[in-house]
């Protein structure tokens, strides 16, 4: 599904990724792991096609297709999801007819006409219903005075609503306590399939918990240094990423 093949990117004058090389299939999980500044915020946005990041080589490629010339709203509209770390507030629009808009831009750019009303409400109600979020929940403005819960909350919603082939969730686990990780990482769990893959951004070990990885891969300085099982994740919160940058240099 995503293939990278030596990708260096940055932003300005400024080299973050220095040869990302990865490969995602459909089906799988991988959880992409490392110490603040190792470029793991960064990946998640060239991906996405973020345009203050610049690739300077290698390429991003989505089931065959080079992304080098594809928009960010092409990239969504083609199936590739991004969950932000801070999501933006955007007050006097509702969270329903937020969905209802992205939904219907990604049909249209699609070829296809507007989802019946019925359908939508259908939709909107079973995922709704999946994540246990109040219906009250969907008539308020976008992230408007949401906690930070609340707002990880909304974004799995969207990306239940949206159904995207490639899921990126950047720090979906910051700020949250026990019972939002729980239901955040439930609504993730239930939304994987065989025809979509989830690639989750995290400091610790602790979300991969409950949502449990294919492959962990661990950035440093702008390079994917180590991969293994979902055992490496714990090896590092034993270990913490010293031991992994004392590797990386030997």
């Amino acid at each position: 599904m995503l293939k990278i093949k030596n990708l260096h990117a940055g932003v300005e004058d400024k080299k973050i990724l220095r040869g990302i090389n990865l490969e995602v299939n459909p089906g799988e999980v991988h959880a992409i792991m490392g110490p603040n500044g190792s470029g793991k915020s960064t990946l998640a946005s060239v991906i996405a096609g973020k345009e203050e990041f610049e690739v300077t080589k290698g390429k991003i490629l989505l089931e065959g297709e080079d992304l080098e010339e594809v928009a960010p709203e092409e990239r969504a509209h083609k199936g590739i999801f991004l969950s932000f770390q801070y999501p933006v507030e955007i007050p006097g629009v509702t969270v329903t007819n937020f969905m209802k808009t992205a939904i219907n831009e990604t049909r249209k750019a699609q070829g296809l006409p507007e989802m019946p009303a019925n359908q939508m409400l259908k939709r909107i109600r079973e995922k709704a219903e999946m994540l246990e979020i109040d219906r009250k929940f969907l008539s308020r403005s976008l992230n408007e005075g949401f906690s930070g819960g609340e707002k990880k909350r909304n974004e799995i919603f969207q990306m239940a609503m949206l159904e995207p082939k490639l899921a990126i969730l950047d720090e979906t686990d910051s700020g949250l306590d026990i019972d939002a990780l729980r239901i955040v990482a439930n609504g993730v769990n239930k939304l994987k399939s065989k025809d979509n893959a989830v690639i989750v951004i995290t400091h610790y070990q602790r979300l991969l918990e409950y949502i449990v990885p294919d492959f962990v891969h661990v950035l440093h300085n702008g390079k994917i240094v180590k991969s293994g099982s979902k055992d490496l994740a714990v090896e590092l919160e034993e270990k913490g990423y010293d031991w992994i940058k004392q590797e990386a240099v030997l």
